[in-house]
């Protein structure tokens, strides 16, 4: 295995492609290459505003990608990750009908399918197989579309890289499936070291079956690009072979595959034109597109993916989970997280640019989703910081980058967003800046409201022309906000040039979990519903929760959170049990406790229940509760009504940080309020 110098930045090109490519295929998804070629001719440029539709969005391909890559973090990076534990990170991440897969149902969306049969029972890799599926659900494209990340974390290393997408492959696929994966995967690994896309391809087929549909199919192009220089007619003459008509399902494998291939043969090395061959080609454009552009971002790196690009996706990503505190991201935590993952298989230790600050700025271009609404404002990357040019002489300016997502987000057609917000009141907000002449800055966070965000920020800072001034502030915010945006707000009296070298945030919050004054709806969905069948709001503080069958979370917070103690105050009506979570960290990850028939227990979900503590405890229906959960490190404290019931010490794979959950068990509960203080 051998790093190449500049791994970090061909991980960061590498995720800038994938969803760029994502959110240029995403709108003609489905389309056909006649229907793209009268339409809209070739796709040469994003197509959202002509058809309509956002640019920025969430995808099963983004959301899946770059979720179940953790499955290796999870498991603590063990060389030997099995099929069952990827598929175990599935049935943690994933909240049933509502996160990253197409839920299509059984024996139509192959990932559905696989989710069920893991759900009653049925592990890796039989959930995929074809013994248990068939052929024709086994063979659709998803092993293909969430296999980016495996083979960015196998830098010049096929071998590994086929062996991590095979075992990621088979928690729900099978056959050719797989095959493409492996092929999609070994040519992401390979080209960290390795730049002829022909020797790419064919190298690729070393790693799977030489009889193989995908095989067969990859050398048919090989030879064809020999004989065809223009790609439309050579289009023409595959599509004749490789069709939804020979190769049938809700998306197959192998007509999607050969597009890509097709793509990277006749892209000729070009970034540009590479996306514009798979988009015009037309099938599941989003996908090809994503992993067309993946590959060639490894390739060519980051310089060769222009700004046209690049500028209106400002690095931005949603990825939806039960871990809803992940959600907000950009492409530069993420490559960061996927280059790290690498190192850490590797036992080595982890890149940490700046200090680990959040937003860091230190890829190349990279603006980690700031912007400024103020379009006299310029913001643009130099020198591996934000650089921010004031006009001077008018109001002050606020660059910010979003904490929680746009309220559309959640609702509409495709896939909605889930998530909680990534900043909270009682954390530390710290920053860098620099300014060329004098100014002056301070940090602040804008909270959802009725009308419109409302602004608090800490206090101003003058800025001393040439000198670096570092900014700190706890953020306070009225009770019950929800933080939609942070960053810096600036003001000078003259056109200035201020560099934001770095922002971070930290530390446990201190804050409260209630429908707040300002209005807006944002706080309802700064909580994750896992599975619950129905809250309601009620009254100014209140929201009800019902559960019709099974456990039932609802969850805020960030896997940063560790030292802190929650507290809800719980009525339960006709129900079999309620209670309060910490350290959440998925659907299968948390602390938790929990009153039962006559029972109070403390809990830890580790894929496995394991009950840590158990004693007598009688309660009532319609009788609130003060339930509370402290923990410090490895100790857990557990309290009713301000009664210490439990302490205990989890020195044993202790879930070290995590969200906060309040759960119900088959009934109703009406939760008043939940705080959040630290430890």
């Amino acid at each position: 295995m051998n790093f190449p110098a500049d791994y970090l930045e061909r991980v960061y090109a590498g995720v800038l492609g994938k969803i760029i490519g994502v959110y240029l295929g995403r709108p003609i998804e489905g389309w056909s290459y006649d229907r793209i070629v009268k339409e809209i001719g070739l796709v040469e440029s994003y197509v959202h505003e002509k058809l309509k539709q956002p640019l920025i969005v969430t995808d099963d391909d983004i959301s899946g990608t770059f979720t179940f890559i953790r499955a290796l973090e999870d498991y603590d990076f063990d060389p030997n990750l099995t099929p069952r534990q990827i598929g175990q990170t599935w049935m943690n991440y994933l909240i049933e009908n509502r996160t990253i897969l197409w839920w299509g149902g059984l024996g139509t969306s192959t990932e559905h399918t696989a989710y069920l049969r893991m759900k009653h029972g049925i592990n890796p890799p039989r959930s995929g197989s074809i013994e248990l599926n068939g052929h024709l659900v086994a063979e659709q494209i998803g092993s293909q579309i969430f296999i980016d990340g495996w083979g960015m974390i196998a830098p010049n290393d096929p071998d590994l890289a086929a062996s991590l997408a095979t075992r990621a492959s088979q928690v729900s696929h099978d056959g050719e499936a797989i095959y493409g994966a492996i092929v999609v995967a070994t040519i992401e690994a390979m080209a960290f070291g390795e730049s002829d896309i022909p020797t790419l391809v064919a190298r690729s087929l070393g790693f799977i079956p030489k009889d193989c549909t995908i095989a067969t199919m990859n050398r048919y192009l090989l030879e064809l690009r020999k004989r065809e220089p223009d790609w439309q007619k050579a289009r023409d003459e595959f599509a004749k072979i490789y069709n939804y008509e020979n190769y049938a399902g809700g998306c197959h494998m192998v007509p999607n595959h050969g597009v890509i291939i097709l793509a990277l043969l006749w892209g000729d090395g070009d970034f540009s034109r590479s996306l514009m061959i798979a988009n015009t080609c037309g099938w599941d454009t989003d996908c090809n597109s994503g992993n067309v552009g993946a590959i060639m971002g490894v390739r060519n790196g980051v310089s060769s993916i222009g700004a046209n690009w690049r500028e209106p996706v400002a690095d931005r990503i949603y990825i939806p989970t039960a871990d809803g505190g992940r959600c907000v991201s950009d492409a530069a935590s993420e490559a960061v997280y996927l280059a790290n993952v690498a190192r850490r298989f590797r036992k080595m230790e982890p890149a940490a640019p700046k200090n680990g600050a959040r937003f860091h700025f230190d890829l190349p271009g990279s603006v980690q989703g700031f912007s400024c609404k103020s379009s006299d404002v310029r913001i643009e990357n130099v020198g591996r910081t934000l650089y921010v040019a004031l006009p001077g002489g008018a109001s002050a300016r606020q660059i910010l980058t979003r904490t929680h997502p746009p309220i559309s987000m959640f609702s509409g057609a495709g896939y909605a967003a889930l998530a909680s917000p990534t900043l909270y009141a009682g954390q530390t907000m710290r920053a860098s800046v620099r300014s060329e002449s004098a100014a002056r800055a301070r940090l602040v966070v804008r909270v959802d409201a009725a009308d419109a965000p409302q602004t608090f920020g800490g206090e101003w800072t003058n800025l001393a022309p040439g000198a670096p001034a570092e900014l700190r502030w706890s953020v306070q915010t009225p009770p019950g906000a929800v933080i939609v945006e942070a960053g810096i707000e600036l003001e000078s009296t003259g056109a200035s040039n201020v560099s934001l070298d770095w922002l971070t945030w930290d530390g446990e919050p201190n804050c409260v979990f209630r429908k707040p004054q300002t209005g807006g709806a944002a706080w309802k969905h700064a909580w994750v519903s896992s599975l619950f069948s129905v809250w309601h709001e009620i009254g100014d503080t209140s929201f009800m929760l019902v559960q019709n069958e099974g456990r039932g979370i609802m969850t805020t917070g960030t896997r940063q959170w560790q030292n802190y103690r929650v507290q809800a105050t719980i009525m339960p009506h006709m129900v079999r049990a309620m209670g309060l979570a910490a350290r959440y960290q998925g659907q299968s990850r948390y602390y938790a406790l929990l009153l039962l028939p006559g029972i109070a227990r403390l809990i830890k979900r580790h894929d496995e229940e394991q009950v840590l503590a158990e004693c007598p405890f009688v309660w009532r229906w319609r009788q609130t509760y003060e339930l509370a959960l402290r923990i410090q490190d490895e100790r857990i404290e557990a309290y009713v009504d301000d009664k210490k019931i439990f302490e205990i010490f989890d020195a044993y794979q202790p879930l070290v940080g995590g969200a906060i959950g309040v759960l119900c068990d088959e009934g109703q509960i009406h939760v008043k309020e939940v705080t959040v203080t630290p430890a």
